[in-house]
């Protein structure tokens, strides 16, 4: 695709012209995707962050400049996403190496209102969930919670890979349109 097509489906996609999102997701989704994957994350992670790259774009496209190369501004997001991924798996990393270390010390009480905590998540985040139309419930059942990835979800739903894309990009949004709501 030419870059004078690139800037007209970015001026439909600003209008809220959904084609044109599917269009520039289509085009860009494969290198954005191996972008992740060169850098040692695994496959279920790179669409992930595939998807929060997309996300985060569509969100933004109004501060996109068009001086400078779409694909550029996609993976500029998607290193800010890679390295908020690897600072979150760190962080993780760190605290179960501390529980490890320190398991025989650690109060009783502490893991119960962690697990207490967890609990009001997972009510809030079913809530959530439950309050999604059937499709946006279903694409994140299989993603998120059956671990599919996008290739065996496409089959499934016997739908297109970008269609599902497209899918869990509007179910993230309207759920956390949900919890924000009811915060």
């Amino acid at each position: 695709m030419g870059k004078d097509q690139i800037q007209q489906l970015i001026l439909e996609a600003k209008q809220g012209n959904q084609l044109a999102f599917n269009q520039l997701l289509n085009e860009y989704w494969d290198q954005v995707y191996h972008f992740h994957l060169s850098r040692k994350v695994d496959p279920f992670d790179a669409e992930d962050l595939c998807i929060q790259t997309f996300a985060k774009a569509f969100d933004k496209l109004d501060r996109y400049d068009s001086n400078f190369q779409f694909n550029t501004w996609l993976i500029t997001i998607s290193k800010n996403l890679h390295i908020d991924h690897l600072r979150s798996r760190k962080k993780g990393e760190i605290f179960d190496a501390f529980i490890e270390e320190n398991s025989e010390v650690i109060d009783d009480s502490t893991t119960l209102e962690e697990r207490e905590a967890d609990e009001i998540q997972n009510r809030q985040l079913k809530a959530g969930i439950e309050k999604l139309n059937p499709k946006h419930q279903t694409v994140l059942q299989l993603r998120y919670f059956d671990e599919l990835p996008i290739a065996e979800i496409a089959h499934r739903l016997d739908q297109s890979e970008g269609n599902i894309k497209v899918l869990l990009l509007r179910a993230r949004r309207s759920l956390a349109d949900n919890l924000k709501n009811n915060s």
